[in-house]
């Protein structure tokens, strides 16, 4: 899943920021002594303050981490380092400091808004003299680490994208097995640097009133911790079933393409036989499992390069489907500043990602886009963040962001199901024709082999750093603790031993890039909600899956509302506004995929499932 925001991508950063907030924090806007309790009128002072030199500083952080991951040097590493070391410094102190109003009497708007302010960064310095920029050092080594990592490959040297390309498109078990273990291999290094940075953000964290970093994580969502992690216990229930239904079915298949010997008919499934690097998504090996009557399927791969599509056009589709529901175009400065392919001749960060650079309107998507369907996806995800970040764009500062960090993700990905639609491919021309009721389960097929494959690992991710954060996973056992969850959530084992030292976690961008994960798994939920709220909106009579609000205005203008609340707003509010719902429902995942669920049962009749 090649997805993250502006907000994720400098949340290593803490937020986004510069040299000159830093001096005037520490100057004009120190807190109150803890003599006497301050009063409302200085609360809200204080948060005018801080959200004024924030607000200031933020576009220096975010040009200095744009050219880093447009352009990876030496310098330009170290020049991102400082921005984040000085912002960190900001960002912690105002944290800190905002913690000494919690028993002030602050009228409401103030009081979210040092809620948030002490729970803004994902990994809080120690307050002591170099403590920040040690951190913002580590912190940018991980990352370069990962984005300009290769390793030897049939006698010569390749990327992760050479490696996705052999896991998604080769059916020999020993070149798979090779590509994931070479590209495995590149974490090892990473270790040492990662767990020195999970101490000295515990540190930062506990200063702050946390237990740990990973308490601090959960604090996000307008509940308790503790409660939050219960919450997504909740929705994984709602889901599992499915998922091991599926599981069952797909490890069938394999079994019947590779034999016993790669692939066994019981246990865990081998990680590197589902297409995917990480086996978070397992559409690249749709032609393996596709059902023996699949006579009405269509290859969107071969549709967008029979119709022309290069990497611009896509993104321009994209974009057109956001407009044909009444939302502005896209600024000049996008199509002139964004990163939509690899450029040649110096290392960049593939991992795509939307930024707004001036929390204005400076939009930016930086992919290395392939003409192929999960990128027409991506294309449809990415502008789904750029869309929300001008949405709330007039909110103050500190509301500027997503209702919570799994609506951000949602959006895109809301659009996205409408995108994947024959009905939507035909609208734009792409599909000549909408398959009959003859095509819903391969479509639905092929839907949950990425959006039902994905939620297992979507929670499993965070679900080890909370483990690492809060003590009981030493470093010595990070990757036994991985493959332990991985095997308990989503049925999977890796290809052979792992060795000694071996980092599994670091060969995933989000963990050595310090981006948390679990809003991937709600934006999983909440994208369904979104969908099945808006389908009805829009009058639809037909199945969930064959939805498209593409061209529907009044859907476009309600969903336009929710996103320009920003963050102002508990998520339960953002929730009701557009689909009169307060929770999250993964109900609505199971309902879009009701008639694909009955036919995995039917083939897995006399199968022993689970692992």
């Amino acid at each position: 899943m090649k997805k993250t925001t502006l907000m994720a991508a400098v949340a290593a950063l803490a937020l986004t920021g510069g040299i000159a907030a830093v001096a005037a924090v520490k100057q004009e806007a120190a807190a109150p002594t803890a003599a006497a309790t301050p009063s409302p009128e200085e609360a809200k002072a204080f948060v005018d303050k801080v959200e004024a030199d924030m607000a200031k500083a933020s576009e220096y952080a975010a040009k200095a981490a744009w050219v880093r991951a447009t352009y990876i040097t030496e310098d330009t590493m170290w020049l991102e380092a400082k921005a984040g070391a000085e912002f960190t410094d900001l960002a912690t102190r105002a944290a800190i400091d905002a913690a000494k109003y919690d028993k002030t009497n602050a009228d409401p708007v103030t009081r979210r808004k040092l809620d948030i302010l002490k729970r803004a960064l994902v990994l809080p310095a120690p307050q002591r003299p170099g403590a920040a920029e040690q951190m913002a050092t580590i912190a940018g080594r991980l990352d370069s680490t990962y984005s300009t990592g290769k390793f030897d490959y049939k006698g010569k040297q390749i990327t992760l994208n050479d490696a996705e390309d052999v896991l998604a498109n080769s059916r020999n078990p020993e070149e798979l097995k090779a590509a994931w273990e070479g590209w495995h291999s590149i974490a090892p290094p990473m270790t040492a640097d990662y767990a020195q940075l999970v101490d000295l953000a515990n540190e930062g964290s506990r200063a702050l009133g946390y237990k740990d970093t990973g308490a601090l994580w959960r604090s996000g969502y307008d509940m308790a911790p503790d409660a939050f992690a219960a919450e997504t216990d909740r929705l994984w229930k709602q889901i599992e079933p499915f998922y091991k239904n599926l599981h069952c079915y797909v490890r069938a298949e394999l079994n019947t393409e590779y034999g016993d010997a790669v692939q066994p008919k019981t246990g865990p499934i081998r990680a590197d036989l589902l297409g995917n690097m990480w086996a978070q998504q397992w559409g690249n090996i749709y032609e393996i499992v596709k059902p023996a009557d699949d006579a009405a399927g269509y290859s969107l791969d071969k549709l967008l390069v029979d119709k022309g599509y290069d990497a611009t056009k896509m993104v321009k589709t994209g974009e057109t489907f956001y407009t044909s529901m009444g939302l502005a175009p896209l600024p000049e400065t996008f199509w002139t500043r964004s990163q939509i392919v690899r450029p040649e001749g110096r290392e960049v960060v593939c991992h795509a990602s939307a930024w707004n650079l001036d929390d204005r309107d400076d939009l930016r998507i930086k992919m290395c886009t392939k003409v192929n369907a999960e990128d027409f996806y991506t294309v449809h995800h990415e502008l789904g963040h750029n869309y929300y970040q001008r949405a709330y764009k007039e909110q103050p500062y500190i509301f500027k962001g997503g209702a919570n960090d799994g609506f951000h993700e949602a959006i895109g990905d809301f659009v996205g199901l409408s995108a994947l639609t024959p009905t939507y491919l035909n609208q734009i021309g792409l599909l000549d024709a909408v398959p009959g009721a003859e095509g819903d389960n391969p479509f639905l097929l092929k839907m949950a082999l990425d959006k039902i494959a994905f939620m297992p690992f979507g929670l499993l991710v965070d679900r080890w750093r909370w483990q690492v954060y809060d003590g009981s996973v030493k470093p010595a056992d990070y990757n036994a603790a991985w493959w332990k969850l991985r095997t308990q959530y989503q049925g999977i084992t890796p290809p052979g031993p792992r060795p000694a030292g071996a980092f599994d976690p670091g060969a995933k961008y989000h963990v050595p890039g310090n981006v948390p994960y679990t809003r991937y798994f709600l934006a999983h939920v909440y994208q369904f909600q979104f969908h099945r709220a808006a389908c009805k909106q829009a009058g639809w009579k037909g199945p969930l899956h064959r939805c498209s609000v593409y061209g529907n205005k009044e859907v476009g203008a309600k969903f336009n509302a929710m996103m320009e609340m920003g963050q102002s707003k508990p998520w339960p509010d953002a929730m009701e506004a557009f689909t009169g719902e307060r929770r999250g429902d993964a109900s609505a995942v199971t309902e879009y995929f009701a008639p694909l669920n009955k036919w995995l049962i039917k083939q897995n009749k006399g199968r022993k499932c689970g692992w």
